[in-house]
């Protein structure tokens, strides 16, 4: 059986004959509820819905619900992290490009979680999280390659 999703896309006109200017593209639990009650209402008594149409559609819709709740959770736990990545940076050396492309450096005194990504304070700058490069403990000489030490050539052992 198909269903007729057109009346769920046109918006409803307005008191001055105009139309909502953007139309939904994805289907909703409401939206999607609504038309299965539409299906059922409108069914024809003789020849009812399937029992395993009903189920399957049933199932569509939990699965969408926890899919969605899912994917909120997931959202919340990388805001998390990032706000928690941001915090542990205060005190530490930061790297970063700024806005004419030089490469700076500082050490970062403050976060600010006013934005989706958190910023943190480079002397007088903020510098978004995402634009971090690298993170060192202050006072920590720049990273080199350590010399191998020559090792002395063997000498013979005595012979008896």
């Amino acid at each position: 059986m198909s269903i007729d999703t057109s009346a769920i896309y046109s918006a409803p006109a307005s008191a001055t004959g105009q139309t909502a200017s953007t139309a939904k593209n994805t289907l909703d639990s409401q939206a999607f509820l609504n038309l299965l009650v539409a299906q059922l209402a409108n069914q024809d008594p003789s020849s009812p819905m399937d029992t395993n149409d009903l189920m399957a559609q049933t199932t569509q819709l939990a699965t969408m619900e926890q899919l969605t709740e899912l994917t909120a959770t997931s959202r919340e736990g990388f805001a998390l992290q990032m706000r928690m990545a941001a915090a542990g940076l205060v005190g530490q050396q930061v790297t970063y490009t700024d806005a004419e492309g030089e490469t700076q450096t500082g050490i970062v005194s403050s976060v600010s979680y006013k934005t989706a990504v958190p910023t943190v304070m480079v002397g007088d700058t903020e510098v978004s999280l995402d634009a971090v490069a690298t993170v060192t403990t202050p006072g920590t000489p720049p990273e080199t390659t350590p010399e191998t030490p020559e090792t002395p050539p063997e000498t013979p052992a005595p012979s008896a």
